[in-house]
């Protein structure tokens, strides 16, 4: 076992093995997960989180590593959580993104970690939210999530960002692929990278011009601006934080980070809760109460909504006695 509150010291005085340890206690569903998100709530909510998403190729490990290099120029502490997707035939994963931000492996002041998917869709990996947790506790100014190579449904990010930012490159139809995506809806910031291909000015233009059609913003709303960049040189990155700035200024103008901030918990809250439920179902499996209410429904004394409404009151009352396992 663990000892916790050690390790939970040393994360706050900046070392990364024990960032690493519990990260992989969180990774890993340990029993003591419950204690080490019980010592690491009253230290959270100090860090900026930044979700990047985006088609696979548009730069999105290399844009990753451009910011780290802006924001520790600025003497702030980086978190990356980097997600990779897991092999449906041998669960394992590449883990490759460490390799390209191998710049900053040796900066104390910059933390990185690869996270398998494990086969949750959305575009992170399921331990995602608590492993943030992890990286604010431990002091980063800053958590720049890079998700998997995102396809037409997988937007999770931003319900666990404070800012998105999605990346876009000329030459591979992301103009198209934005709109049939549902990124238009999400994205906070977006940025056109590689802008030195031919093509980079007419994805800009197809860009603006898609985010306006679907434009209904009250007075003072947020308008997404587009950046071009050339993350592989850095060309425009300072101008993408700016953006990045700017956007959480107008967040807290107006309230919006607290209220993203509150449903982020809420949708945690959630999930942890729907697992303990899912588990406590899938305990069932030849127990007599299922079967008994199987039977009713084969002999017509009961149909499949009621006998699912009776069985998830029988499972819920433990819950309320605080008796549930965290996912």
């Amino acid at each position: 076992m663990q000892d916790v509150s050690s390790l939970v010291a040393q994360a706050r005085d900046g070392r990364p093995r024990a960032v690493a340890r519990l990260i992989s206690l969180v990774e890993g569903a340990s029993p003591q997960l419950r204690e080490v998100m019980a010592a690491l709530a009253p230290l959270t909510g100090g860090a900026y989180v930044v979700g990047l998403t985006g088609s696979p190729g548009v730069g999105k490990s290399t844009s990753t590593s451009a910011l780290v290099s802006a924001y520790r120029r600025q003497g702030k502490r980086v978190g990356v959580l980097a997600v990779d997707p897991s092999s449906p035939f041998s669960g394992g994963a590449l883990l490759g993104d460490r390799v390209r931000m191998s710049d900053h492996a040796s900066d104390p002041g910059v933390y990185i970690r690869s996270m398998a998917t494990r086969g949750h869709l959305g575009g992170l990996a399921w331990a995602a939210p608590q492993a943030i947790r992890v990286l604010d506790a431990a002091g980063c100014d800053v958590i720049l999530v890079e998700t998997v190579g995102v396809g037409q449904s997988e937007v999770e990010i931003a319900s666990q960002a404070d800012t998105s930012v999605v990346l876009l490159a000329p030459g591979m139809g992301d103009g198209i692929q934005a709109a049939k995506a549902g990124i238009l809806e999400i994205g906070d910031v977006y940025v056109v990278n590689k802008a030195d291909r031919d093509g980079a000015d007419a994805t800009a233009r197809e860009l603006n011009h898609m985010l306006g059609l679907g434009e209904s913003r009250a007075p003072g709303a947020w308008r997404p601006p587009i950046v071009k960049t050339v993350a592989a040189r850095g060309e425009g990155v300072d101008e993408v934080v700016q953006a990045l700035e700017k956007h959480r200024a107008w967040m807290e103008e107006h309230g919006v980070l607290a209220e993203r901030r509150r449903a982020r918990a809420s949708h945690e809250v959630e999930a942890i809760a729907v697992t303990a439920l899912r588990e406590r179902i899938g305990d069932l499996h030849g127990d007599r109460r299922l079967g008994a209410l199987a039977d009713r429904i084969v002999s017509g004394d009961l149909d499949p909504y009621r006998a699912a409404d009776e069985l998830v009151e029988g499972l819920t009352q433990p819950l309320a006695g605080g008796s549930a396992e965290t996912a």
